[in-house]
């Protein structure tokens, strides 16, 4: 019988995310002024749960982690003495001084850890979310905040996203992050049925007066802004009530997923920009928008249709990292090969440059080899023989996975990415987006 992930288990549990390139990663740690290292595997996990290390490191080369473990003592927010309009346009003079950032990486679980972030943010990604990380486990946890919560001075605009339902614990562990993001985010929109057990996410909509509790029990006591992340109610009338509560209980930013909470699959289910349009127009915060981003002409298009303040995206920049630098995958172009060209970059490219990163921020490999399958999907659907010896690799190695991607090219694969004809890979957002 396989033993179950620690993290799943530990939520289930709940009653109520070679050469440097870039600089040091912080690592949340429970000891102050310890050096550590990611080369010695933690006894009794699997072998997927054990952080990547880059073996040319040695313990005296690994980066220093501050002490941020202890909780600390309570400073009022300046917005906890702000009402109406001053409260308005701090949110407004916060979102601006972060450079009104558009192009942005939702949370994932597994998904938007360290490495990826930085990744995206070289193919113009301009702010991005942690993945969803669990308050209650996050305070209890040494280990999990130290493998689950990474971050380094190039990692920002940063939103650091936690699931919670009672607000103490939630704002002990907002805490032990404010001082390292620019908003600390809740989850309110996860329709999981892992959420729906532990009591968290969209499951939260049926319990408003604890979402109010949890929004503002943060911006009441934390200097850093608040944040929110919801999906719809099947009624407009119920999405804008719910919207204006959260922008009267101290949320400074919303990001809207266009879908319900029944609405899982973003293939079969289409985002309502209608819906999010609506919202835009009833707050006097910024609004994002989540939901049918798959390259930037769905950008352009959203920002034009719904008046959000940005975009979000999830499942595609899995697959293409590269979006937000205008490059697309074939299954986008197929209708449109005329106005598209070779963009000279791949995914086989992008693998390589995610495992340095990696080598450079380490985590899990659970983590590694699923960016791995997802970002090489049409590459193994070539020759799936490449995607079997990665299965059957019970302990991942960077040199296996740099092989794997010489492999696929020796066997001549080649599924390039593809860019409008015209279009800039390093130009502006204006440039790219045509707005």
């Amino acid at each position: 019988m396989n033993k179950p992930k620690p993290l799943i288990s530990a939520i289930l549990n709940l009653n109520l995310h070679r050469k440097p390139l870039f600089s040091n990663p912080i690592h949340l740690m429970a000891l102050t002024q310890t050096r550590t290292t990611h080369s010695d595997p933690p006894q009794n996990d699997a072998e997927d749960d054990v952080l990547c290390s880059n073996p040319e490191q040695t313990q005296e080369e690994q980066p220093s982690s501050p002490s941020l473990d202890e909780t600390p003592s309570f400073v009022g927010s300046p917005g906890k003495y702000l009402t109406g309009v001053s409260r308005f346009e701090r949110a407004w003079a916060h979102w601006t001084k972060l450079g009104r950032p558009k192009l942005i990486v939702a949370p994932m679980v597994d998904n938007s850890e360290l490495p990826f972030r930085m990744l995206c943010r070289k193919y113009g990604a301009e702010a991005a979310y942690t993945p969803m990380l669990h308050s209650r486990i996050f305070n209890e946890n040494p280990k999990y905040r130290s493998e689950e919560f990474t971050t380094c001075k190039e990692d920002r605009p940063l939103f650091v996203q936690f699931c919670a339902n009672d607000p103490d614990i939630l704002l002990e562990a907002a805490r032990r992050v404010e001082s390292h993001c620019d908003y600390v985010d809740i989850n309110l929109g996860c329709p999981q049925r892992i959420a729906r057990r532990g009591y968290y996410g969209a499951f939260l909509m049926d319990n408003l007066p604890l979402v109010k509790s949890l929004v503002e029990k943060l911006a009441l006591n934390l200097n850093v802004r608040v944040s929110c992340k919801i999906r719809v109610f099947p009624k407009l009338e119920d999405t804008l009530k719910y919207a204006k509560m959260l922008e009267d209980a101290g949320c400074s930013l919303l990001a809207v997923h266009g879908r319900t909470r029944d609405e899982k699959d973003g293939k079969k289910f289409r985002a309502d920009w209608n819906a999010i349009k609506a919202v835009k127009n009833e707050l006097r915060i910024p609004v994002l928008a989540n939901g049918n981003i798959r390259h930037m002409d769905d950008v352009r298009n959203c920002l034009e249709e719904t008046g959000a303040d940005g975009v979000l995206s999830a499942e595609t920049l899995l697959e293409n990292p590269a979006l937000f630098a205008g490059f697309r995958t074939s299954n986008w172009v197929a209708d449109n090969e005329k106005d598209s060209i070779d963009g000279k970059l791949d995914q086989a490219d992008l693998v390589v440059q995610y495992l340095k990163l990696c080598e450079k921020y380490p985590v899990p490999w659970r983590m590694i080899r699923s960016h791995v399958h997802k970002m090489l999907g049409d590459w193994f659907r070539v020759q799936p023989q490449v995607r079997e010896e990665l299965n059957a690799q019970s302990r991942l190695t960077f040199e296996f996975l740099y092989g794997l991607v010489d492999q696929l090219r020796e066997l001549g694969v080649q599924v390039p990415l593809h860019q409008k004809d015209g279009a800039s890979a390093t130009g502006n957002l204006a440039e790219v987006i045509g707005i």
